[in-house]
């Protein structure tokens, strides 16, 4: 008995003849390795379907392209390769092909004084587009920080000062004194507020680039806030990064502007889009600030 021939009902002809920019699958659960970490991630994968007359594309072909990521470090080139995969296996059907994966990069960060180190995640997205052999990468990264609201210090500190006037108004001042008023509960009758904050980071990548520069766009956005928050810390750590949120009061204005000098002076970004999100403790509400910036040179 001859066995029957399983029917493809994508190769079949579509009854309205439309080309469509983007066909393919969200959310696909694999693992990615990154800097020798494994990634538990989730792709998009799709591709172009400029042969209107088709009616689908083979997303089992897609699914089975995406098998090298759990294999090799994610790279510019590995990138191209899987998405020349899939243009390959859709030969006729597609002239475009797009892969976005979304995970949680790990970093170890030591503490700022003492010897400890904690882990932290920042969330990431990688876009990948290959279209009539243009290839492009863009990143997604989200960095949390601590911000102190300059306008809350201010006003902190001249109630302090009020402070210091009521109490020492008929009183000689001896160093002793002004030194034990300055470590009890009077000296620090007012604290400027601060909340956890958020970049998000979009960066258009240079096409020469052999390498995701993820690590080092954290670290050039951390070192230009000077508030990245900690993990594991002794009483030596959280006073020291007292001091640092004491010396980087900012607002979001501050906090994009202070992103924006640092993005363009980091190698292998062609463009950027950066928005600072400050969950007010203050208000009810968000303060934000955006830039953008689109390869003038530097």
């Amino acid at each position: 008995m001859n066995a029957l021939t399983l029917p493809d009902i994508a190769a079949q002809a579509s009854r309205q003849a439309l080309p469509l920019e983007w066909v393919g699958m969200c959310g696909i659960a694999l693992p990615v390795v990154f800097e020798g970490q494994r990634l538990s991630a989730k792709a998009d994968a799709g591709v172009s379907l400029d042969n209107g007359e088709a009616r689908g594309i083979h997303m089992s072909r897609l699914y089975l392209a995406l098998e090298t990521l759990e294999h090799e470090s994610l790279s510019p080139a590995l990138l191209r390769n899987v998405l020349q995969r899939f243009l390959d296996s859709h030969d006729g059907l597609s002239n475009a092909a797009y892969l976005r994966i979304h995970a949680d990069l790990l970093l170890n960060r030591p503490a700022l004084v003492s010897p400890l180190a904690g882990w932290k995640t920042y969330p990431i997205s990688i876009e990948a587009r290959l279209e009539n052999t243009v290839f492009h990468v863009e990143l997604k990264i989200e960095v949390p920080y601590s911000s102190t609201c300059p306008c809350s210090a201010a006003l902190s500190r001249q109630l302090i000062q009020q402070q210091f006037i009521d109490d020492f108004a008929n009183h000689p001042l001896q160093h002793a004194d002004v030194l034990a008023w300055l470590g009890s509960s009077k000296g620090i009758i007012a604290t400027p507020h601060s909340q956890r904050s958020t970049a998000h980071l979009q960066l258009h990548l240079d096409d020469f680039l052999d390498e995701l520069p993820l690590i080092a766009v954290i670290n050039d956005a951390e070192a230009a806030l000077g508030t990245a928050v900690q993990t594991a810390v002794k009483r030596a750590d959280e006073q020291a990064f007292a001091l640092a949120n004491g010396q980087n009061l900012m607002f979001c204005e501050d906090a994009a502007r202070r992103l924006n000098l640092a993005l363009k002076r980091s190698p292998g970004i062609r463009a950027f889009h950066l928005r600072v999100v400050h969950a007010e403790s203050l208000h009810a509400h968000d303060a934000v600030a955006e830039s953008r910036w689109n390869g003038v040179i530097r």
